[in-house]
């Protein structure tokens, strides 16, 4: 059973029973381009998943041919000399949404097809904690070819996911990548024949699903809060983290499936 929680507007979420949300991207006739009123809803649907109980994963997908071609750029050039104050409003609202993707407790899933582009697209693709992508799915940051500089927090997480000199070949450069070499440089978790995508997505959501929730939660809000942190300086966390899951039921569960070498049947307590 599904429940629709947005039907209409420029993005769509709805969750069903197992606690897996989905937010859709709808601005299929602009190849899902990021403006203030997409961005503004797309901020709202991940602060309603933060506030949905029970929540398991967080899918986001595009609808059309494309997950999200970056900013929309037919609205930038139409700002004309307005277009630094616009700006301001946009990157701050996607920085809204890329914080509270990285704040979320369930894992993020990003299932990708076409192009992933710009602070919108490649951006949202970095800042996801695990990426399904199309075979023929292409990724471009893109910022410096239109006079601009990376955002959505990449200039963080780009060079965390593939290393400083990569990102900076990929930031500089701005080649073209296909689903093949983004997945080689460390962008991706698979890539996955096309029309397969949204099967192997499910497989990877029912592998999430059958977790511990408040273990994924601490296990992804530990890896994203140690990006440029020194090992002494996370060891404290990891010690309190394990310390306190220890004594949850899940925790239980986990350790009598091992012994009874069985799978774990995890509740979320």
């Amino acid at each position: 059973m599904t429940e629709e929680l947005v039907a209409s507007g420029p993005v769509l979420l709805d969750v069903d029973d197992r606690g897996v949300a989905r937010l859709r991207l709808n601005r299929p006739e602009a190849s899902n381009g990021l403006d203030v009123e997409l961005l503004t809803a797309f901020h709202d649907a991940v602060m309603t998943c933060h506030a949905r109980p029970g929540l398991r994963a967080l899918v986001i997908t595009g609808e059309g041919r494309h997950f999200c071609a970056g900013g929309d750029v037919k609205t930038f050039a139409s700002k004309g000399t307005g277009l630094p104050d616009y700006l301001r409003e946009a990157t701050a609202r996607l920085q809204m949404v890329v914080s509270a993707l990285l704040a979320l407790p369930a894992p993020v899933v990003a299932s990708v097809q076409g192009f992933a582009a710009g602070g919108g697209g490649f951006g949202l693709v970095c800042a996801c904690d695990l990426v399904v992508a199309a075979e023929s799915a292409k990724f471009l940051g893109g910022a410096t070819r239109v006079g601009m500089a990376p955002d959505a927090g990449a200039t963080v997480t780009l060079p965390a996911l593939v290393g400083m000199r990569k990102a900076l070949e990929i930031a500089l450069t701005n080649p073209v990548l296909t689903a093949a070499e983004a997945l080689d440089a460390g962008l991706l978790t698979t890539v996955v024949p096309d029309d397969e995508l949204a099967a192997r997505t499910e497989e990877l959501v029912e592998t999430l699903v059958a977790g511990a929730p408040r273990a994924l939660a601490a296990t992804k809000r530990l890896l994203w809060s140690g990006i440029g942190s020194r090992v002494e300086a996370q060891l404290p966390e990891e010690a309190r983290t394990v310390s306190e899951l220890s004594g949850t039921a899940d925790a239980r569960e986990g350790l009598d499936a091992v012994i009874e070498r069985r799978a774990p049947r995890f509740s979320g307590e």
